[in-house]
This record gives C-alpha cells, structure tokens and sequence, in this order.
C-alpha cells in the first residue's frame, strides 16, 4: 500500500504500491509546494482510459520537492516558494541577473533529491521535471548534470537564460517568432541564429571560448570543437557551475530524453518559450517529443497530455508496463 509522506523539509513523496523500481521527481509551480502540486497531479491527471499516473506506474515512487521562500518581482510584497526570482512571467529572461542565485541553489536542491532517488534505483529509472516554474528549474538543472537520467517530463514552461546562450545555439529549425516575446520594455532580438540577442559582455562572465588552447595535460581530452558542449559549458558557468568540467558529451545529460508540452492558449507563459525550448534542446542534441495542445490554458491538458506523458515514459524512456 502507498504511503504518503510530508517531511520537514517539504518534500512530499507518495510510495509506491508495489516493488520500487522506478521515480519521478517533479517540481512545483509559483507559489504552490510539493504537497498541494503532489496531491493535484496524482488527483486530477488522469489517463484516457481512467487510471492515474501512480497506477500506471504501480513501481514508481513519487517525489515532490518544495522551493524556499523567496521574494520575486513578479510577485511584489509576497514572500513565496520559488525555485528563482522572476521578473514577470510575461518576459521570464528580463533582468536574468537576478534569477543566477536562485537557479544555482535549486540545482543543488534538484541533485539532493535526485541522489536519494539513484542510491534505490538506477539512474536510468530516474525521471525529472515538473510544471511551470518548476519546469524551468528543472530544465536548468538538466543542462547542468552531468550524466544520463531517464527522462524528462516539462509542462508549461521554457529555458532559463536561453537569449545567453541563444548565439551560440545552432537550431536545426526556425525559432518561433512572436510580435515581442520578451515583453513591451525589453529590446531583445530572439528570433534565429542569424539574428541572435546582443548579450552585454559587461554582464557575463569570461567562459572557455572554441581558441581556447590551454590543454596543459595531454590525458585530458576535452571536447572544444563540439558546439553543444561549449554550449553547456557556457550554460554553467552563467549560473555559478564549472564549466571546465564538460571536457565532452559523456559529461553532460544530452542522452536524456525529453518531454515538453504546453497550452497553446497558456495566458501566463506563450505556448511558443515552450517550443522555442524545444528547438534550443533539440540542438543541443536532446531527442525531445513536443506537444501543443489546443485550446488549453496554464495547465495540463486532461486526457490528452496524461496519454502523451505515459507514452514518452514507455516508448521513449523505455519504462513498459511489465518493468512499472
């Protein structure tokens, strides 16, 4: 029998109901904690044929982090759970100084819970995401791990600091164009490579460029050639990481697959950051499945995006129901 647990450090887990051979963890949205985010999508995130994700996947443990307390712009006066500190949601790479702090200790809080999970279960059988804010975290995360997990699952959400890294990126398709994406007071340029957001040197810091030639120790063969890793190692030196230590893609988490979905009528954050996400994974080399859904808002789409999530996790993370 499941067993759900809240402990003092708000992470909410909900047992499985059989052998443990599998987990996600899944982080919250503004505002909200492990438990109440837990609850609801274990509650409401119902497959087509009326089973929920915990039955499906009868193995897997369920894992919720909570975010501290944080204030945020987007947010005035209130003093919420937040994995980093937003602007507004309307242009979510504004003012992106302010957000390193707060992704760097959320990703030091994402790993913790990740690492308990790996001491239990293969890596491999290690699922991460979440909805929203926590999408972005995790995202974040993601590019800053250093080896496989088994899956991503990312709902409503979009890449934190992806204008830094966007002149970088080489996309294999047209970024998706809105009249302003980054909101009426911001002046960035975001839409191809031929076009890429002006970036003020002033604000970033030095990074290991494709010249660099400082290879002192001839057994350590790094990777200066593979756009995808400079990539990344830019992506972990903005918020605080090592970049010197993705010497090739065996130290990065390019072979994790990757599941995004986003409401086309999302009023919060536009459906294209969700797909513009994509796009920016894809070239890095992720293999990414991405999901529009018609006429949905901030939030889930009930069946559809549940079958779209439980396909992924059987077909492409290869979690079938004999292994659940």
């Amino acid at each position: 029998m499941s067993c759900d647990n809240f402990d003092q450090t708000g992470i909410f887990v909900v047992e499985p109901t059989s052998k443990h051979t599998h987990s996600f963890v899944l982080l919250h949205g503004p505002g909200s904690d492990g438990k109440k985010f837990g609850q609801k999508l274990l509650d409401t995130g119902i497959s087509s044929d009326g089973r929920k994700l915990n039955e499906i996947f009868p193995g897997a443990r369920f894992v919720f982090p909570t975010a501290e307390e944080r204030e945020s712009n987007a947010f005035p006066r209130l003093k919420l759970a937040l994995w980093f500190d937003l602007e507004s949601f309307s242009s979510p790479w504004r003012y992106t100084d302010t957000q390193l702090e707060g992704l760097e200790e959320s990703a030091a809080e994402i790993m913790a819970s990740i690492n308990v999970e790996i001491r239990q279960v293969p890596a491999n059988n290690v699922i991460i995401g979440g909805w929203s804010l926590g999408c972005a975290a995790a995202l974040s995360y993601l590019l800053t791990r250093e080896s496989r997990l088994g899956g991503f699952i990312g709902m409503s959400g979009w890449l934190p600091l992806q204008p830094d890294i966007q002149k970088k990126l080489k996309p294999s398709k047209e970024l998706v164009d809105i009249s302003n994406p980054f909101g009426p007071d911001d002046d960035v340029s975001y839409i191809t490579e031929a076009d890429p957001p002006k970036v003020d040197p002033s604000e970033t810091k030095t990074v290991y460029s494709d010249s660099d030639t400082d290879r002192s120790d001839p057994e350590d063969e790094w990777s200066y050639n593979d756009n995808s890793v400079n990539v990344i190692r830019l992506y972990r030196d903005l918020i605080g990481d090592d970049s010197r230590d993705v010497k090739n893609r065996d130290f990065t988490s390019i072979t994790t697959p990757v599941f995004l979905g986003h409401g086309d009528s999302d009023e919060k954050i536009d459906c294209s950051y969700g797909e513009n996400a994509s796009i920016a994974l894809e070239s890095l080399g992720y293999d990414v499945t991405w999901k529009k859904y018609k006429g949905q808002g901030h939030g889930y789409k009930i069946p559809d995006e549940i079958d779209d999530i439980v396909e992924f996790v059987q077909q492409k993370v290869g979690w079938g129901q004999k292994n659940s």
